[in-house]
């Protein structure tokens, strides 16, 4: 798939069930809203490790939260 990137073949690709859950994801929760309510509390990264991005970690904490409750 990598190998198709930027060529205009993927338009024409059938959806994969990860599109498909990625973008149920994005309709049901717009994650723009919950990045402007975390980001004044959210890590700048001011010394030590920077922090991973705030979107990503939001995506990586709700997949985490709903691959338990789907596999519970």
């Amino acid at each position: 798939m990598a190998a198709d990137q930027n060529t205009g073949i993927e338009q024409f690709r059938k959806p994969t069930r990860r599109d498909e859950f990625l973008r149920t994801m994005n309709t049901i929760m717009p994650l723009s809203d919950l990045c402007a309510a975390v980001e004044p509390v959210y890590p700048k990264g001011v010394g030590g490790r920077p922090p991973i991005g705030l979107e990503r970690m939001l995506r990586i904490y709700f997949l985490q939260h709903w691959s338990t409750w789907l596999t519970a």
